[in-house]
């Protein structure tokens, strides 16, 4: 038999796996302890590195104590001095030592050493035996006294014999070398310049002429020369940049002036050429310490001096406008007070071109606050120029970042100066693109929000392989959305309903304010055109400020007009909700179609038919038919005596009633279709008695000089039939009345369309020669001729040429 078995039965693999609690416990003390006294060791190590360089800093030599002597003394120690060197073998020395002994007999420490220092007279221990940890305690950077250089030490070489040190030069940062090289140049030119202007003062006025434009020629090359290397390779040769805008400080009084312009457009286009199509963000501490590639550095270098160059740029601009409107002369003197104001026309100038073309990059709030103010300037040329440049940024801003900053800063100038501000500045506003804000709309008009489900909904609704791919779902869905360029919808809406909203705020506090400013044309020409925009609740408010405006008789008659037009726009939107019947309006439209101006200046027609669309055409079924054919009858008078294009306007204005409210056909029969006398003086459209008379002025349009108008005259005499006898081209029938009137404007001074010249008529043309005359009578023509020509008397006889005739 064999041994006996063993009763203990073998450990399982996987009981060999498992580890007790208590090992790993131990396990977790030993690792907190060897940590915790790894950061005692560099606490201590931290400590003793502060301790070195304290001591470092305190250990600068001191010099001896000096008493002061008397008299005596000094003139004592003076004799002992001079017989000393009496008494040296100068013979046997030369000159350099001689001096060199005379040197180190004035220091004291030529006699003793530093007492101040702490450490040993004499070293023990040599260079070789020198130890790492006295090499610690030698502080790494030197005072900026004693080095001309800043020097940052590196790790030390250690040898089996000595500890050999390294250090190399800080390298300079590009805001200190622009400095520097600024400095340089600065000085360079002065001196050049002061030695040019020596020189130039003993020439003529022609040889300075001459020499002036060498000087520029010279300074064009220079500029195109780096503008052209610029644009050509705008990464490599950013450096070029900054020295193409040192120019901007041109110190030569002879070209100073001339130089300068010239290198501020040349930048301007360089930057509307060069600056990227995004804004440049300033890099984290983190990425500036990260490594990247030398393409990418590159990226970053060319970025980080172009937003500073660009920066130094607008400062430049900005400082060139506070010295014109402060009357400051520059530093260098170098262009006078009458200069400054050229200057700065050329520096608004840049600012609005920037303004308009980068909107989306660096400094652009900077940009619009510098612009602002001078909208409301006393120079009719700078203000033109900026509210002009606030127009085109409103035009073309399609997303409302930048207009939004615009009309914050707009709001904050009107608000500062009390409403003092020029009407120019205010119209700039109307410009905005904003035809949609954050109303309350039916549900088809706006694009539904996309909505992601919350945790809790997909727990509840989805099993755990669909909350799987639902989750993947939806982050590929907002990945997606982000790799999109263009802003959402929900967010332009927003920056637009924001941007109304202090339009109105401004509107609102100068009709409440100051209501009989300035300012009330540009108001009212303002509510017309956004008042569809406004909330329904400042609807009753409005109306009544509007009708008591108009009541009060200070408005002149395009103030009225607009008042009117205000109104209905607010009815014809979210107002038709509101049971509102504005009467008084249609009256004081009805009463001044009479006294509009027939003139050039009829751009109040333009509103007129704006306001005939809303009232008339727009609210056919709020507007009876007593009104609509009295204001037909009135307009058909006001036709006969206004310019062509506003008869035009007019009569196509008419045409859209007639579509609208087709019984008012009754005022082309000469029948009488009610009871009473057709009242013209009166002004209320519902008591005249339109229905008594009758369009006679149609039969005079149709004899007008305008051929457009006598077609329109024969349209409507017919009826306005939109096919058959007597109906419109294409090209007159689907233009509405205010494009008509445009088009056939006469502000040009020429007819359109263009009046054809008179038919020529043929002329006869006649042979002069003997052809036509006898024979006879020609020699007797020329006998006569001659004597006349010597003097003598003679007469033409014709009977003689006759025939006679028999008896």
């Amino acid at each position: 038999m064999g041994p006996p078995r063993s009763k203990k039965r073998k450990p399982s693999f996987r009981r060999l796996l498992k580890t007790s609690s208590v090992k790993l416990d131990n396990k977790m003390k030993n690792r907190r302890s060897k940590q915790e006294n790894t950061d005692k060791k560099h606490r201590k190590e931290q400590k003793k590195l502060r301790q070195a360089l304290k001591d470092a800093s305190i250990r600068t030599p001191q010099p001896l104590e000096r008493y002061k002597k008397r008299p005596e003394e000094e003139e004592q120690e003076q004799e002992d001095e001079e017989e000393f060197l009496e008494n040296l073998p100068t013979d046997m020395l030369e000159e350099d030592d001689l001096e060199q002994i005379r040197a180190m007999a004035q220091k004291a420490s030529f006699v003793t050493r530093d007492l101040s220092s702490s450490g040993p007279v004499h070293s023990k221990k040599r260079k070789s035996e020198q130890s790492a940890e006295s090499y610690e305690k030698v502080p790494r950077k030197m005072l900026k006294q004693q080095q001309e250089k800043e020097v940052i030490h590196l790790l030390p070489i250690k040898d089996k014999k000595r500890i050999i040190p390294r250090s190399m030069e800080k390298p300079v940062t590009l805001k200190e070398e622009e400095e520097t090289e600024e400095e340089d140049d600065a000085e360079m030119e002065q001196s050049e310049n002061e030695e040019e202007e020596e020189s130039a003062v003993l020439l003529t006025e022609e040889e300075q002429e001459a020499l002036r434009a060498q000087r520029v020629t010279e300074r064009k090359f220079r500029i195109a020369g780096l503008g052209s290397d610029i644009i050509a390779d705008p990464i490599s040769n950013i450096k070029k940049l900054k020295e193409l805008r040192s120019m901007l400080m041109e110190t030569d009084p002879f070209v100073a002036v001339t130089v300068r312009k010239l290198v501020m457009v040349s930048l301007l286009e360089i930057f509307k050429d060069i600056v990227p199509a995004y804004r440049i963000r300033p890099l984290t501490d983190a990425e500036k310490e990260t490594k990247v590639k030398k393409d990418t550095q590159q990226l970053r270098d060319f970025e980080a001096g172009l937003v500073s160059q660009y920066k130094f740029y607008l400062e430049h601009l900005e400082q060139t406008i506070k010295d014109w409107k402060q009357q400051k002369e520059k530093r260098s003197q170098a262009v006078g007070l009458q200069s400054n104001r050229s200057l700065a026309d050329v520096a608004v100038r840049c600012v609005c071109e920037l303004l308009v073309a980068l909107p989306h990059f660096n400094f652009h709030n900077n940009i619009i606050i510098m612009l602002v103010p001078l909208m409301n300037d006393k120079a009719r040329k700078v203000s033109d120029m900026c509210c002009e440049a606030m127009q085109n940024l409103f035009k073309q801003d399609k997303l409302g970042n930048a207009s939004l900053g615009a009309v914050r800063v707009i709001s904050g100038l009107v608000k500062k100066l009390n409403y003092n501000i020029r009407p120019e500045v205010l119209r700039t506003v109307m410009s905005l693109r904003i035809k949609e804000v954050d109303l309350k709309r039916d549900t088809e008009d706006t694009a539904p929000k996309k909505k992601f489900m919350n945790y809790k909904e997909k727990r509840k609704n989805l099993s755990r392989m669909q909350r799987k791919w639902k989750k993947a779902e939806e982050k590929l869905e907002k990945e997606m959305l982000e790799a999109e360029a263009s802003e959402s919808k929900e967010t332009k809406i927003k920056l637009h309903t924001e941007t109304l909203n202090m339009v109105f705020l401004m509107y609102f506090r100068i009709l409440k304010k100051s209501h009989k400013s300035v300012l009330l044309p540009a108001v009212l020409e303002g509510l017309a055109k956004f008042a569809h925009l406004i909330n329904l609740e400042f609807f009753d408010d409005l109306l009544n400020v509007l009708q008591n405006l108009i009541q009060s008789g200070d408005l002149t008659n395009r103030e009225s007009l607009h008042c009117i037009q205000t109104a209905f726009n607010i009815l014809s939107g979210q107002g038709d909700v509101l049971n509102i019947d504005p009467l008084k309006f249609y009256s004081h439209l009805y009463k001044t179609l009479t006294i509009l101006h027939a003139g050039a200046p009829n751009e109040d027609i333009s509103i007129v038919l704006r306001c005939l669309d809303v009232m008339l055409t727009k609210r056919r079924k709020q507007v009876n038919l007593q009104r609509a054919m009295a204001f037909v009858k009135r307009l058909s008078t006001l036709s006969l005596h206004v310019l062509p294009n506003a008869s035009i306007g007019i009569m196509a204005a008419n045409r859209a009633i007639l579509h609208a409210f087709p019984k008012c056909d009754n005022l082309l029969d000469n029948e009488a279709q009610g009871s009473g006398v057709y009242l013209p003086e009166l002004d209320e459209p519902e008591y005249c008695n339109p229905q008594s008379t009758s369009l006679w002025e149609l039969p005079t349009l149709q004899r007008h000089y305008q051929p457009v108008v006598r077609r329109f005259a024969a349209h409507l005499s017919h009826g306005a039939p939109s096919e058959g006898l007597g109906v419109l081209g294409m090209d007159l029938s689907r233009r509405g009345p205010v494009e008509l009137f445009e088009d056939y404007s006469v502000k040009d001074m020429t007819f359109n369309p263009p009046v054809a010249a008179p038919a020529t008529k043929k002329r006869d043309y006649f042979t002069i020669g003997a052809a036509l005359l006898d024979q006879e009578l020609k020699e007797q023509v020329d006998r006569v001729l001659s004597c006349v020509e010597e003097g003598d008397d003679a007469s033409l006889d014709f009977s003689q040429a006759l025939k006679q005739s028999p008896t």
